[in-house]
């Protein structure tokens, strides 16, 4: 369980007032203590619920420029009278959610948005694991392949002594209520409270009906087919699937292109920080230029010149073609190859043979694994049911983690993508489980509180989008930036 250490001071003396007399994290009024964050000299996130905001500033003061000190106002302790029976039953093979599945066959090498000490868990850290694998301590600033990440979070149950309580590759259904708790129909379990952590990632979007004979194209592979990749979209994704191709694979790449209403998330990925992501994007920005230019003056564009160090390593000019805003208008299917009609704006058809096809325009989640009756108060509008994003709840969170009575959400459900602020709901959703199970002798509830109707008019934040969360905060003596992604829970995860 987090608990304080007034040994290890914040470096906000106002919250550590607060916090030196009452450690307990899992009891603690959020409102109060972080009622003073949007005045505050510190630079607290706004982007993120004030629950998850506080408990990462505890974990990591000092945010991802803390590479040398990795200091800490949290001990972990372990109090088994406090202990709830309970299981964790996620969906993919291993623990990990999202970072378990490769849905688009992008590569295990690819670099994570978030630094190493951003991926940490409690009582096992990603650094013990990297030396663990690699045999030398993690270099400073490291951002992980996703393969480390997934070894890291496959192996942490084991590590941390909670492997007998999660059940992997297990597809929950037919979740109920039933009296005063759940009933899940497809495993014959029954349980007080359920914690819902099933995420926002679980499936891709698929593509509309023209573009079905596409799916039945061979996927990206890692040999270069002779007919060229197709890829649609304009995020993280459809760049790692780009990025993943061999350097000679000739690629097609369709994407919204609206800098000023609708920009990708790539536009926030500095050169120095995500050079891959900032190539890509680069790329798009050349072929959106280039196709304004040829229609102003009535032509083609033209080849682009390649500059920088990781663009060299591919010939874009040979091998990349952006069209931005484009549409698809007609597909004829041959067996191993399709013939594509593409239209842009006003400008005549034109027609591409491709080989391969990848559509990434972004992933869901879905509650079809809840009966219709709590689907229905879990989330009554029945649209969002199959097609859950990060604001699906994000309003009904800002109010309440326990979104519904004995009903409580974590990780991306909240809108808070990342792992370092997957924390302050868990911690939130821990405390109130608890309480309940032990209560004060006046039966008054005693667990981690928000009063939010006193929240000084705070507005609610959106639900977090692309690189956002990863900013740099400012603290006296340090300069920081910051995480993404995770799907753990208590019932049932992706």
């Amino acid at each position: 369980m987090p608990v304080y250490d007034v040994d290890s001071p914040h470096p906000d003396p106002i919250l550590h007032n607060k916090l030196k007399s009452h450690i307990d994290l899992l009891t603690a009024d959020v409102d109060h203590l972080t009622e003073h964050f949007d005045g505050s000299r510190f630079s607290y996130s706004t982007q993120a619920l004030p629950v998850n905001v506080l408990l990462d500033t505890l974990v990591r003061p000092y945010g991802e420029t803390d590479e040398t000190e990795r200091k800490t106002c949290v001990k972990w302790v372990h109090d088994p009278s406090r202990a709830v029976p309970h299981v964790v039953v996620g969906k993919t093979t291993h623990t990990g959610g999202q970072w378990a599945d490769n849905p688009v066959k992008a590569s295990w090498d690819i670099g994570a948005l978030s630094y190493a000490g951003m991926l940490s868990l409690p009582g096992y850290s990603f650094e013990e694991y990297y030396h663990s694998v690699h045999g030398e301590r993690a270099p400073f600033y490291l951002r992980p392949t996703r393969r480390d990440v997934a070894g890291y979070l496959a192996r942490y149950p084991d590590m941390v002594g909670i492997a007998d309580a999660i059940y992997s590759d297990q597809v929950i259904s037919g979740i109920s209520r039933c009296g005063d708790g759940f009933y899940v129909a497809s495993h014959g379990l029954t349980c007080k409270h359920l914690v819902l952590a099933s995420g926002t990632f679980t499936k891709l979007v698929p593509p509309r009906l023209l573009l079905q004979p596409l799916m039945e194209l061979r996927p990206p592979t890692p040999v270069a087919s002779k007919e060229p990749l197709l890829v649609v979209g304009s995020g993280f994704t459809a760049a790692d699937v780009i990025l993943s191709a061999p350097r000679d694979q000739k690629i097609i790449h369709i994407y919204k292109w609206a800098p000023s209403t609708n920009p990708s998330p790539l536009r926030a990925c500095h050169q120095d920080s995500y050079p891959e992501y900032a190539a890509v994007y680069r790329k798009m920005k050349l072929a959106a230029l280039a196709s304004k230019k040829a229609k102003a003056e009535g032509r083609r564009p033209s080849a682009q010149q390649s500059s920088s160090q990781l663009e060299l390593m591919r010939d874009w000019n040979a091998s990349y073609e952006g069209l931005p805003n484009t549409a698809i208008t007609d597909v004829d299917s041959h067996g191993d190859y399709a013939m594509v009609t593409f239209q842009t704006a006003d400008k005549p058809p034109f027609q591409r043979k491709v080989g391969s096809f990848a559509y990434v325009v972004g992933r869901r989640g879905s509650f079809d694994h809840l009966d219709p009756i709590l689907r229905q108060e879990v989330c009554p509008d029945a649209a969002d049911w199959t097609n859950v994003t990060g604001a699906t709840l994000r309003e009904r969170m800002s109010e309440d983690t326990e979104i519904v009575p004995g009903v409580f959400i974590t990780g991306s459900l909240t809108g808070d993508s990342l792992i370092r602020f997957a924390y302050g709901a868990c911690a939130y959703a821990a405390g109130r489980i608890m309480a309940q199970q032990t209560q004060r002798p006046d039966g008054e509830e005693q667990s981690l509180t928000r009063k939010v109707s006193e929240r000084n008019g705070r507005a609610y934040a959106p639900a977090m989008n692309g690189l956002q969360g990863h900013e740099v905060r400012f603290f006296p003596q340090h300069r920081l930036p910051l995480d993404r992604r995770k799907s753990e829970i208590c019932v049932q995860s992706s």
